[in-house]
């Protein structure tokens, strides 16, 4: 095909093959195993290692409360329709099983196998109770009786007390014990107290005794007069996903409330118990909690390796990542005699950030604290989808309002996770005078951004503020993002439009520099990739985002590929495209960045995408999966400055010349590493971390 000819029509959704794209949910599995093969990686520093087993243990939690439950849910109902990769909800659950099994084999042994002993290596040391010496023996008769006893509830099982109910995620010991008068053999449930650390630390400071031994060695005394005759740790996983009624939502608050409340009583969907639990016990378990065989995972280590997190706070510099302090952005450094006016440095040239190479404290939050303070500032407006629990920047926004400033936030209350602390933001800013709205009914807002209007000398001016991340100052030190500060007038325009919508009532907004969804931003990526299918082999497109699922855009894809167009894609996450399949595929590349720092921004570059060989790049919130471009508020925006464009670029070129970091996704849908961590030239993190430092050095 030449550049002048038109670009093959896609097929619609109803005409694809199973083989032309890879199954959503195992995709996603796959991501959990490239952070459990940074688990495994010896180069790794040791704490670090601990850090991703941990990352892979919760990664899996959620997985099962929300992607397996809904699963099971349509099974439960059911449907047999095949997902586009040709698959029924019940042969999902088949193969999910079987790679879920494979990773947990993996997971312990490297922890059990490898960073354990590592570990003891550099005295942290995993101690069993038998290994304990009668001073610790001492030590944690004591903590036991101070701490912990006090809090310990036994729940027994007899025909006086039905089973108990087990909490979502906690973990619990399964206690059997012998009454020695009556002869009866009795069940009774233990709940680990979860304000209590996962790994008890001995005086060293370095040993620890996971909590469920310390309470297994004290058992007689929770059972006096009781013969134990043995325990076992287990834990269950319930369906934790938000759904809430239209009729319900007439009070989007209250429905979300009632939503929390039933969301402690839905099904359980996995039980995870230790490996030498008895079948007669097992099925009583899974009987009570309604769980077939498949629904088991039986573990030879401990269970919730989430707790490892608490083992990463140990102050050992030596076994972790060194400490990156963000150095200053020349345009928010303030001559010496003057504070900075982060209002100036916006109105000289926009600005693009880039987290955590940049400080988001001195930057965004510095943004919006300033214009709390201002008082030629008249309004704050901004979408809130995740925030930290001490959040320096709903704190401005309460001071803005006590000073009297028109202030708006958007709390999205149906952020998966994080919708209780949500809910107490939100009432915090209306009792403080914001102006507080829930989102939108039927759809998430997820878009990141926020309008800073002021009163300048020269009029009225609006100050933007567009990321791909959340507005959370603990993730930002965290999560890679990107971030544009301008006061370009179209864009201010855009924004107050954009506002308007969330807040009040509008339809057919017309934006000028935004690319909202659910409204335009699907047809807009068609547009793109058409347009440098049209020019055939001098086409090009890359893009960086977390998720590729969206089958309407991978086919659109598919087509641009197919007219010679070069596509290359860095996705951190699940990606159900198949690349380099010859005829439907040659041109696409993909790969996956996985290390420190969690891959978070979405970049797009279209080659041509302003003609006349101009390149677009946009940056923004949304992915390419269906909920992003038809379920949610998004926003991408053009970024046009050449400087910044150049910045985004080099992002761009790191990530695809890494080999230290990178997997590449190969036609049979399996992922490799790139290259060897141990000879590679290009990490993409200490690579970024370099040029920060070089350009703040000019």
């Amino acid at each position: 095909m030449t550049g002048t000819e038109s670009p093959p029509e896609a097929p619609t959704p109803a005409e694809l093959v199973g083989d032309r794209l890879l199954n959503r949910e195992l995709s996603w599995l796959d991501f959990d195993a490239r952070v459990l093969g940074l688990a495994g990686d010896a180069h790794v520093p040791l704490l670090e290692r601990c850090k991703f087993l941990a990352i892979f243990s919760q990664n899996l939690d959620e997985f099962f409360q929300v992607r397996v439950a809904g699963l099971k849910d349509q099974v439960a109902a059911g449907i047999t329709a095949t997902t586009p990769d040709g698959r029924t909800p019940a042969q999902q659950l088949l193969e999910i099983r079987d790679r879920v099994q494979e990773l947990i084999a993996t997971q312990e042994r490297v922890f059990l196998g490898e960073v354990v002993p590592a570990l003891a290596g550099h005295g942290v040391v995993f101690s069993s109770w038998s290994e304990l010496d009668d001073d610790d023996v001492k030590h944690l008769d004591e903590v036991f009786e101070q701490r912990i006893f006090p809090v310990l509830t036994p729940l027994a099982v007899d025909p006086s007390h039905p089973f108990p109910y087990i909490s979502h995620l906690s973990l619990s010991l399964g206690v059997l014990v012998r009454d020695p008068v009556a002869g009866e053999r009795r069940f009774a449930r233990l709940k680990l107290p979860t304000n209590l650390p996962r790994f008890v630390v001995m005086p060293d400071g370095e040993r620890f005794v996971t909590l469920e031994q310390v309470i297994a060695a004290h058992l007689d005394q929770l059972f006096p007069g009781m013969e134990v005759e043995g325990h076992f740790a287990f834990r269950v996983t319930r369906n934790a996903d938000l759904t809430l009624e239209e009729e319900e939502a007439d009070d989007l608050l209250a429905a979300v409330e009632m939503e929390l409340r039933r969301r402690r009583f839905r099904r359980a969907v996995r039980l995870e118990i230790d490996g030498d639990v008895g079948d007669e016990v097992l099925a009583v378990i899974q009987r009570e909690l309604d769980l077939d065989d498949d629904d088991v995972y039986r573990f030879v280590g401990p269970l919730d390796l989430g707790g490892l997190w608490g083992l990463h706070g140990l102050e050992r510099p030596e076994l972790k990542d060194p400490n990156w302090a963000p150095p200053p952005l020349p345009q928010f450094v303030a001559d010496d005699d003057e504070r900075l006016d982060v209002f100036a440095a916006i109105r000289t040239a926009d600005i693009l950030l880039h987290h955590p190479y940049d400080s988001f404290s001195a930057t965004t939050e510095e943004f919006i604290r300033q214009a709390a303070r201002d008082p030629r500032v008249l309004a704050i407006k901004l979408t809130l989808y995740r925030t930290s629990g001490d959040s320096p920047i709903v704190k401005a926004l309460i001071r803005a309002a006590e000073n009297g400033k028109q202030v708006a936030a958007l709390v999205e209350l149906k952020a998966r996770g994080d919708e209780q602390r949500n809910i107490e933001w939100a009432r915090r800013l209306e009792e403080a005078g914001v102006h507080v709205v829930y989102g939108l009914v039927g759809l998430k807002t997820h878009t990141k951004t926020c309008l800073v209007v002021r009163d300048d000398p020269e009029g009225i001016r609006r100050y933007c503020h567009i990321g791909t991340g959340n507005y959370n100052s603990t993730t930002a030190r965290l999560y890679e993002d990107i971030g544009l500060l301008t006061c370009d007038e179209e864009i201010g325009l855009d924004l107050s439009h954009l506002f308007n919508y969330l807040t009040g009532y509008a339809r057919d907004v017309d934006y000028t520099q935004l690319v909202v969804a659910p409204e335009v931003l699907r047809g807009r990526l068609h547009e793109l990739i058409r347009g440098e299918a049209a020019r055939g082999t001098a086409g090009s497109i890359t893009a960086k985002f977390n998720s590729l699922v969206d089958a309407d855009l991978i086919e659109a894809l598919y087509a641009a590929s197919q007219a010679g167009v070069q596509i290359d894609l860095v996705v951190r996450g699940m990606c159900c495209i198949r690349p380099g399949v010859p005829g439907l595929s040659d041109t696409v590349r993909v790969r996956s960045i996985v290390g420190r720092y969690l891959e978070h921004s979405r970049i797009f570059r279209f080659g041509n995408g302003g003609g006349d060989d101009i390149p677009t790049y946009l940056i923004g919130s949304a992915d390419l999966m269906p909920r992003n471009l038809d379920r949610r508020v998004e926003a991408l925006v053009a970024v046009t400055e050449p400087p910044l464009q150049q910045r985004l670029q080099e992002i761009l070129d790191v990530n695809l010349a890494d080999d230290v970091l990178a997997w590449t996704l190969g036609p049979d849908g399996r992922w490799a590493r790139v290259g060897d961590p141990a000879t590679g030239t290009v990490d993409t993190h200490l690579r970024l971390q370099e040029l920060a430092v070089a350009r703040a050095r000019r």
